[in-house]
């Protein structure tokens, strides 16, 4: 079996140092492998994208040294899958919708917490006659999924770096699969893409580990593959808190054009040796 990896930036700002970090781990994981290195662009975040970010994106790749197989994937572009998938999930009787706004699950006082926060408390669910005219999501009805899942909370597991974790996607509530403002959410789109392209490993940030328990689970459901998973330590900055675009890590682009040797960066967080001004690698 080939060895097919992905990197999957969303073009909603300037990649940073930990950007970096992941795209290099899953490049050279495949060409250690003589395997496929593929990058997908997730756009659907149609407020947000913007063309510019894709650009560079792709200038600080190849200023990185790295280097993709095949053609650029799109999200944007595969929409009817993403409406397929919800369209046999929605005839098993697995969605339901939503019309609750952020504001209203915070001030729930049901609201559960999880590994990642609130849990949404279920006040959509089994509504009679939702009026669907009105601004909705899609939500996942966790019990009747698991319900029909054979051997879910036994045999729903997923390798990472090698290690058997069993999945626990109840944990994580009635998730979204397609929101207000985009055709599908992270959890579906990621999930129907990785499996379209053939990704046999998914290396990516232990931010995103508990989101797997919910892709395991939307795997079982569509009769998709589970690929081998390779969650790493995320960079973190001087005060301890990880890169983030929003806390305004410094970007590849500004290095770039300040005249840094990219491949000589590569080669650095390689070795493990940070620039100057960022700590360490986080777990």
């Amino acid at each position: 079996m080939m060895v097919v990896t992905r990197f999957a930036p969303s073009p909603t700002g300037r990649l940073h140092l930990g950007h970096a970090w992941s795209a290099i781990l899953s490049h050279d994981f495949a060409r250690a492998q003589d395997g496929r290195f593929l990058l997908r662009i997730e756009d659907i975040d149609g407020t947000r994208s913007r063309p510019e970010h894709v650009e560079a994106i792709l200038a600080d790749l190849e200023w990185l040294g790295l280097r993709w197989d095949g053609d650029i994937i799109f999200q944007s572009q595969r929409l009817p899958l993403y409406e397929a998938a919800l369209g046999r999930l929605r005839a098993m009787g697995l969605l339901y919708p939503c019309f609750c706004t952020r504001a209203d699950i915070a001030a729930s006082t049901t609201a559960p917490h999880g590994p990642e926060g609130a849990i949404y408390p279920g006040t959509c669910r089994g509504l009679g006659a939702p009026d669907l005219s009105k601004p909705h999501c899609w939500r996942l009805d966790m019990a009747k999924a698991l319900a029909i899942v054979p051997g879910a909370g036994k045999e729903l597991v997923w390798h990472d770096h090698g290690a058997s974790v069993l999945a626990t996607p109840a944990l994580a509530g009635d998730v979204v699969l397609a929101r207000k403002d985009a055709p599908a959410s992270y959890h579906l789109a990621v999930t129907i893409d990785d499996a379209a392209q053939g990704v046999t490993h998914v290396v990516r940030g232990t931010d995103l580990f508990h989101a797997t328990h919910i892709h395991r689970l939307l795997q079982a459901l569509l009769d998709l593959p589970t690929p081998e998973y390779r969650h790493h330590a995320l960079l973190s900055g001087p005060d301890g808190q990880r890169l983030a675009k929003r806390d305004g890590a410094p970007t590849l682009e500004a290095m770039r054009l300040s005249g840094m040797d990219g491949r000589a960066l590569a080669d650095q967080l390689r070795a493990g040796l940070l620039p100057v001004g960022i700590a360490s690698a986080k777990a």
